[in-house]
């Protein structure tokens, strides 16, 4: 009989400048999965040093998931995204927009820059929790994540 190794948490970084929605998110998410942890930035550059582990992010772990909004001080989060995936140390990272936008411009430009997945934000409060879940359910749960060596 072998048994299988306790799996890690999973690091989740959530790139959010709004103070509301990332309470929301971090509900979302402790309701959910106790085991992950929630690692949050709140603008473009810091989503950058968090990345490249600069700045006060040097210990910052490889984050496994990036929920990404796309209206964020210093760079915006379509900058962001075309870092992220233009850059091959970083490139498997699975990235979620998760944004108030629906214009189908940036539902475009995102998955052209090769976002993992769009959600817009629900408005109320019951949904944007639910389709937090349902990211962190699917991607957690649901998908492989590739691992860094």
């Amino acid at each position: 009989m072998s048994t299988s190794p306790q799996p890690r948490p999973v690091e989740i970084l959530l790139v959010e400048d709004d103070a509301g929605d990332e309470l929301m998110t971090r509900e979302a998410f402790e309701d959910n999965k106790i085991g992950n942890t929630l690692h949050v930035v709140r603008d473009g550059l810091e989503a950058l040093d968090f990345l490249y582990q600069r700045e006060e992010h040097i210990e910052a772990p490889r984050p496994d998931l990036i929920l990404l909004d796309l209206n964020l001080p210093k760079y915006d989060g379509r900058q962001v995204l075309e870092k992220i995936k233009s850059d091959p140390d970083l490139s498997s990272i699975p990235v979620v927009v998760l944004t108030t936008s629906a214009a189908e411009e940036d539902i475009l430009r995102s998955y052209k820059l090769h976002a993992n997945a769009y959600v817009t934000k629900p408005v109320d409060l019951e949904q944007f929790i639910k389709a937090v879940q349902q990211i962190d359910d699917f991607f957690v749960t649901v998908v492989k994540l590739p691992r860094a060596f």
